[in-house]
């Protein structure tokens, strides 16, 4: 019996030896690569769920986008993948001789595909309703979002960046990226020592430009830059443009209800539909309003690929105040927050490890730890919503941007392409990564990485851990 236990025991620590020597491995890549400091690491299995290395797996970090993992999932679930966003065409008053005299309505649903294509097809509506001219006001319904349409924690200096974007319920996207709350500033350089030509898409006369900027030499740096001055509806364009070339800009909108109307009125006016004595408002839909047409976007599976490859923080924030309407009746921020901080209990989640104040990651003020992402990943596979949660992380060294999204350009070698499928995140200083790697053995696992240091090099060396996993796991 004796010589039995003494046999059993050589063969544990027999088996046992390859995961410490794997571990040692990776701490010493840690180390090397990252340093002990500011550094969190989880790996788990996703066979057993257990944790096969960690570094400061439990100490709590600012996530950035690997936030995003929860928003997702919540939104998958709770939603549900079919679930649509819609945008609704009211009108209320008396149609003669093709004049409405009375009003439209445009009842938003925090729709983030809602594009000016969009706003044609409602013309066309109301030309097949009798509809050529408008005497009366076309009115926004913004009512299915409450609280502020930027959301909290957002730093002074990114507001006016593209991805902190003001999000109201009826906020338009300039394109498929759906990068809702912004529209597309195209600069183009043509007499040399000139002021260039710039377009606006879509056109918005809700805003004031202020073009400082000047056309160079074809061989002249590129030093252009368009910014919507701080809590301001005037955008400037400053800085060179090379004579010949174009370069597009998104920028973000002061009022995205409001500019968003603006939008739909030029459009109206350029599809011969006569609203030029329209005024725009804000306004919730009377009663009495008909409705004519529902526009629905994408369903959520099919929008979800755009959300998290390209790691879309318009979507998130909708997602969030979403959430907040559809489980506590109020779409604000605030709901939402709740509903994800009930949702990750739910799942079984350690609670006391998450901490949030909005569903994109921009917030400094976020936390979770390394140990807590690797958890949400490993549950995610008993999960019904699995295969579309999975399908919609960026896959490395892919370079399709619907496919590799913000992983393109990184695992693009023949060792690495294809075996990481993970969530990337990024605010100043910080940097994280975060979803599953399948190694050379072919195991899989789920990871996450999650740094707060002031370093150029820091996502080379997060890829090169990441690249230890998969050669030694």
């Amino acid at each position: 019996m004796k010589k039995l236990i003494q046999i059993f025991l050589v063969f544990i620590l027999f088996i046992s030896l390859p995961l410490t020597t794997k571990a040692h491995v990776l701490e010493q890549a840690v180390t090397k690569n990252l340093g002990k400091a500011n550094t969190s690491v989880s790996l788990r299995s996703l066979t057993t769920g257990n944790i096969l290395y960690e570094h400061n797996g439990h100490t709590l970090m600012k996530p950035a986008s690997t936030l995003k993992l929860l928003t997702g999932s919540a939104a998958l679930h709770i939603l549900g993948k079919d679930y649509t966003f819609t945008t609704d065409l009211y009108i209320d008053g008396i149609i003669t001789n093709g004049t409405l005299h009375g009003d439209v309505y445009i009842k938003g649903g925090g729709d983030p595909t809602l594009q000016q294509q969009d706003f044609l097809t409602f013309a066309t509506i109301l030309k097949r309703h009798g509809i050529r001219k408008v005497e009366g006001h076309l009115y926004g319904d913004d009512s299915a979002f409450s609280g502020q349409v930027l959301t909290p924690g957002i730093a002074k200096q990114d507001e006016t960046e593209y991805y902190a974007a003001r999000i109201s319920a009826l906020t338009m996207s300039p394109n498929a990226d759906y990068d809702a709350g912004t529209v597309i500033v195209q600069v183009t350089g043509n007499t040399a020592k000139k002021a260039p030509s710039f377009t606006v898409l879509p056109n918005t006369s809700g805003m004031k430009f202020v073009n400082q900027a000047k056309t160079v030499a074809k061989t002249g740096e590129n030093t252009l830059t368009v910014k919507r001055q701080y809590d301001s509806n005037t955008v400037v364009l400053t800085g060179n443009i090379p004579q010949g070339s174009t370069v597009k800009k998104w920028v973000t909108l002061q009022d995205p209800t409001i500019n968003t109307l603006h939008a739909i009125k030029n459009t109206w006016q350029s599809a011969a539909l006569n609203v030029a004595q329209v005024s725009v408002g804000r306004k919730m839909v009377p009663t009495t309003a008909q409705k004519l047409y529902t526009k629905e976007s994408l369903p959520l599976h099919k929008l979800y690929p755009v959300f998290m490859k390209l790691s879309n923080n318009s979507i998130a924030d909708i997602l969030v105040k979403t959430l907040g309407r559809e489980v506590h009746g109020v779409g604000n921020t605030e709901n939402g927050v709740a509903v994800l901080r009930g949702y990750a209990s739910s799942l079984g989640l350690n609670i006391s490890q998450w901490r949030f104040e909005d569903g994109s990651g921009m917030s400094h003020a976020n936390r979770v730890s390394a140990n807590e992402l690797t958890a949400l990943l490993t549950t995610m596979q008993q999960q019904p919503i699995y295969s579309s949660f999975y399908q919609g992380l960026p896959i490395g060294g892919q370079p399709n941007r619907l496919v590799g999204g913000s992983l393109r350009t990184r695992f693009d070698t023949n060792g690495l392409r294809g075996r990481v499928m993970a969530k990337t995140g990024s605010i100043t200083n910080v940097y994280t990564l975060s979803g599953y790697v399948t190694a050379k053995s072919g195991r899989q696992y789920a990871f996450a990485i999650m740094t707060d240091k002031k370093n150029a090099q820091v996502m080379k060396q997060i890829d090169r851990l990441v690249e230890t996993i998969v050669q030694n796991y």
